[in-house]
């Protein structure tokens, strides 16, 4: 039986239980769940919430004390003016209900065992997502004198520890008093006149890590650099590694089918485009460029069930020159599909670039941008894409990405394994496509002939 069930039931008078009130509210938050035809983990992420926390809402087991999780969920679900209305008046009813206080002379309720005590998710008190409210049922008289004895109890032991500690500090004050080093029944030496030797007090800090091109990380505990692939190497004794994993492929191609790259060889040098698996060795060994745009797919990945925040997506610049000499060759092979994914938009040709959230489109219906603080787990990983663009530069550039986790803060360095990522303009370059010539020979021709 749940808490809900010993809630107050209507009277002959009419008066509305605790229960329907809150089924109604409930009944609501389901129908606009059911329809996203998502499921609570996806709906959660989408708006910020707790996946258990949003399955309690639904289920009617919990209410929110704050209307902004159940608005976010209603712009979501794209309810109707209508429906916002009837779900903050149903959630105030709701809420009123939990709230109410029973009449002087109604039955006591009994009160729930301590295993049937929720607690709340340690990804909620990361997050800082306020608790459902749940009001506390009397205690009965044999109860509180428990509770006091525990009490009494309780402070007897602080005080006693309390004494040990002090008499401890005593000994070991005076122990060090008697022996000049420091520790009891031993004597200093002097080090030898000259020795360059390093004191121990000297030594660097264990357990700290220092920061490294990779990742930074500050909090309680310090975090390890991560490696190319994200997963992160711990030095030190105490240093424990990042709460989350990430991969990054620069060699994306526009909706699978395309992609320019610079290479300094003439067209006859060149082999034919490679199929988009294979775009990475390609490009490695006919020291191709991206052309115009570089598209960067990151995926990220928490450790375990803990949810890591994803705070911030920035783009730093390393260097811009002149655009890389050579000719423009275009991979696309005339494919296509209904289906824009939405990515971070990137202009590497101002001062100081923004990663821009851009929403997709999947066949006439908006895929909503990513929104920063957004979270991901080892149950929900999530893939970002970046399309940095230069119409006239060389640029190198990479990015970093903030987190979040328990306390711990940090952030990751995301590149072209150790390397920044290279982006020339193809303005003005010859532009050659894979095509036939007159003689109907697969060859590199002049794009668009």
């Amino acid at each position: 039986m749940s808490a809900w069930d010993t809630g107050s039931r209507a009277d002959d008078g009419g008066t509305v239980s605790t229960r329907d009130e809150v089924e109604e509210f409930a009944a609501l938050l389901r129908r606009l769940k059911d329809r996203t035809d998502r499921s609570y983990g996806s709906l959660a992420r989408r708006v910020n919430m707790n996946t258990s926390t949003l399955h309690r809402y639904c289920a009617g087991e919990a209410v929110p004390q704050d209307f902004a999780p159940v608005e976010r969920l209603a712009a979501f679900c794209e309810a109707t003016p209508e429906e916002r209305l009837e779900l903050h008046r149903l959630w105030l009813s709701a809420v009123a209900a939990r709230q109410r206080v029973r009449a002087p002379g109604s039955a006591e309720e009994p009160v729930p065992e301590p295993a049937a005590v929720e607690v709340a998710d340690a990804e909620a008190d990361a997050i800082g997502e306020p608790e459902p409210f749940a009001a506390p049922a009397p205690r009965p008289w044999y109860r509180r004198r428990r509770v006091l004895a525990s009490t009494a109890v309780a402070c007897a032991l602080l005080a006693t520890l309390g004494g040990l500690s002090a008499l401890s500090a005593d000994r070991g004050s005076s122990d060090r008093a008697a022996s000049p080093s420091g520790r009891p029944g031993t004597t200093a030496r002097a080090a030898p006149h000259g020795s360059s030797k390093p004191s121990a007090s000297s030594s660097p800090t264990p357990g700290r890590t220092s920061s490294s091109p990779h990742a930074r990380s500050k909090g309680p505990a310090s975090s390890a650099p991560a490696d190319d692939t994200g997963t992160g190497t711990a030095t030190g004794k105490t240093t424990t590694a990042l709460p989350l994993t990430w991969s990054a492929n620069s060699q994306i191609w526009q909706g699978g089918c395309g992609h320019d790259y610079v290479v300094d060889k003439p067209p006859a040098q060149v082999p034919p485009p490679p199929l988009p698996q294979d775009a990475g060795n390609w490009a490695a060994t006919q020291g191709a460029v991206h052309g115009r745009q570089t598209m960067v797919q990151i995926s990220v990945q928490g450790r375990s069930s803990t949810a890591v925040v994803l705070e911030a997506l920035r783009v730093r610049i390393a260097g811009r020159a002149d655009p890389a000499p050579g000719n423009a060759y275009s991979t696309e092979q005339g494919c296509g599909g209904g289906l824009t994914p939405r990515y971070f938009d990137v202009n590497l040709d101002i001062d100081r670039p923004i990663a821009h959230s851009v929403s997709g489109n999947d066949s006439g219906k908006t895929i909503p941008a990513v929104q920063f603080p957004y979270r991901v787990s080892a149950e929900d990983p999530e893939v970002l894409l970046v399309t940095a663009t230069t119409e006239t530069y060389d640029c190198n550039w990479y990015l970093e990405l903030d987190w979040s986790s328990q306390g711990r803060t940090g952030t990751i360095r995301i590149d072209d394994h150790g390397r920044p990522f290279r982006t020339s303009s193809i303005k003005g370059l010859p532009h050659y496509g894979y095509g036939t010539n007159g003689h109907g020979v697969r060859q590199w021709v002049p794009y668009g002939s």
